[in-house]
């Protein structure tokens, strides 16, 4: 039986988070795996610094120094497969259950947690990385394999996103309120390649490493609604793409700065 786009928008405003289950076949699944590796491949060929492992006293304590987490941001500009599946009709329907018929891709991004050494990320809220003046701000993960918890799938709070924007829970600094929101009693999240986990931007997440034999490959998708926008003067990578409906706060300005 399928979910409404009721009972979705009423699942994640309670909870902060919507697993979707097989919103990409595996047909789809495959081709975008291939993508995916051939820009893991492209990246390692690179020369430039690709592990995103964060550092700090909080990663010191649950993090091997050997541990390595693969990234980089906007996988649409590798790859047309990649720009294909955030408009694929399945997807949006997911997406605009949560934020409404206009959805504006902010910015994607691929992790690849390898076997053994994939690195963790402690609890922390996304906010402060780019806050949007009505916070409507969202991730989706597509995740291109399975993910279960050994080898270091999504761990999250469910409600958590009503704490609102916490000052120090970007996961490279030790909050008090982190104290109360321990990594290991997370709600663990196991997905299926081609399943999309969605979740608010302050809800409290994060992710134990990779401890199995198996490589997590994922790709964040950064969404916040048509009627939203990024505060002014933050620098992070803003791709201000319409993957539905309408940008109510484009300007001619905005299109120059492109």
């Amino acid at each position: 039986m399928s979910t409404s786009p009721t009972e979705i928008a009423a699942f994640f405003e309670k909870n902060g988070y919507y697993h979707a289950k097989g919103v990409f076949s595996p047909k789809e699944i495959a081709e975008l795996e291939k993508d995916f590796d051939r820009i893991v491949r492209q990246l390692s060929s690179s020369g430039e610094q690709v592990n995103a492992k964060w550092g700090g006293e909080v990663m010191d304590k649950i993090a091997a120094k050997d541990s390595v987490v693969v990234h980089t941001h906007n996988v649409q500009i590798y790859s047309a497969a990649w720009l294909r599946a955030f408009l694929q009709a399945r997807f949006l329907e997911q997406a605009q259950a949560i934020l409404g018929p206009d959805v504006i891709l902010h910015h994607s991004k691929l992790f690849q947690k390898p076997a053994e050494k994939g690195a963790p990320f402690p609890m922390h809220q996304d906010w402060s990385y780019f806050p949007t003046i009505k916070d409507t701000m969202m991730a989706g993960i597509i995740h291109v394999s399975n993910a279960t918890d050994e080898m270091g799938c999504l761990r999250v709070y469910p409600g958590s996103h009503k704490l609102g924007r916490v000052a120090e829970t970007n996961g490279q600094t030790n909050a008090d309120v982190l104290k109360e929101y321990p990594l290991e009693k997370a709600t663990v999240v196991e997905a299926e390649a081609g399943d999309v986990l969605f979740f608010h931007y302050c809800t409290l997440h994060g992710s134990m490493p990779n401890r199995s034999q198996k490589t997590r490959k994922t790709v964040l998708v950064q969404m916040h609604s048509g009627s939203d926008r990024i505060e002014d003067g933050n620098k992070h990578p803003n791709e201000r793409l319409v993957l539905s409906g309408w940008n109510y706060e484009a300007k001619r300005s905005l299109g120059n700065e492109l």
